[in-house]
């Protein structure tokens, strides 16, 4: 089902929605500046682990024969330098709207469906990518 261009700017605009709506779920009590909480650690590896077999290939921040991934060039070319376009760079990933667009596709992203990436790991991709750049630096942390 594809919506109609005011639903889509609709989703769109909550691209705008900040860490700030994640960052509770992130870490204890909010504070950027602390550890995660075990759950919250466990939701957030599940969901760099999910976004690893499921969405790297073309959203990673690698290149493949010289060219950056497609997905990340499709969002280097929409954003230009305003917006990293590596996802797990972005700190302005809304989890409804990345689950949004898991499910529903947009542009040249086919959506993906329950059996392809399920209810559970969706919940954890879109925590990971909501709160990735902090994430991601508490997790390189972890393993030093």
């Amino acid at each position: 089902m594809r919506l109609g261009k005011a639903a889509l700017i609709c989703c769109t605009a909550a691209i705008g929605v900040t860490l700030a709506a994640a960052a509770p779920l992130a870490t204890n009590g909010g504070d950027a500046s602390r550890t995660p909480s075990p759950d919250a650690a466990a939701l957030l590896l599940k969901g760099k682990q999910v976004f690893g077999y499921s969405c790297a290939a073309c959203h990673g921040q690698g290149e493949h024969e010289g060219r950056l991934l497609p997905g990340t060039f499709s969002l280097h070319v929409k954003y230009g330098a305003d917006k990293p376009a590596a996802l797990e760079e972005r700190d302005d990933l809304n989890p409804d709207f990345v689950k949004y667009i898991v499910r529903n596709g947009q542009d040249g992203m086919p959506p993906f469906r329950k059996t392809e990436v399920s209810d559970a790991d969706l919940e954890a991709l879109a925590a990971y990518l909501a709160s990735a750049p902090l994430a991601t630096k508490h997790m390189q942390g972890a393993a030093q």
